[in-house]
């Protein structure tokens, strides 16, 4: 029986949120800042990945605005190698940490904290500078 190896698929969301974006400091490893998102589950379509993504690890419910970009470097995530479909989405209420987040903050282009991990300053970069 032959065994497959493929990337593990991820969505990740830019949440717009009271004129900045949101970050969640991760309460597991690889430490640091990231956007909310992780693995999608079997059965589920990317977009109710972001969705339920960012209720578990924010608590606020998402409106989706459109998908962003796919980032597929082998190398975006040191543990596995990961696909990830980055969504843009707006929110209202009040964001907490939540889930796989031990802290959550609002960052504009020029507060970013300088740990952010996996290749989130690179996707980051690229959406304030409006490449996509």
């Amino acid at each position: 029986m032959q065994t497959f190896r493929n990337p593990l698929p991820t969505a990740d969301i830019i949440i717009e949120y009271r004129n900045g974006i949101i970050l969640i400091q991760r309460k597991n490893p690889p430490y640091g800042w990231a956007l909310p998102g992780g693995f999608v589950d079997y059965g589920e379509s990317l977009e109710a990945a972001a969705v339920r993504e960012a209720r578990e690890e924010t608590g606020l419910e998402v409106k989706l605005v459109r998908q962003f970009h796919t980032y597929s470097d082998p190398a975006r995530d040191k543990r596995f190698h990961t696909i990830t479909t980055v969504f843009i989405a707006t929110a209202g209420g009040e964001a907490r940490a939540g889930d796989d987040a031990k802290g959550i903050g609002v960052f504009t282009r020029d507060t970013l904290p300088e740990d952010i991990v996996f290749d989130h300053r690179e996707i980051l970069n690229d959406y304030f500078t409006g490449r996509y």
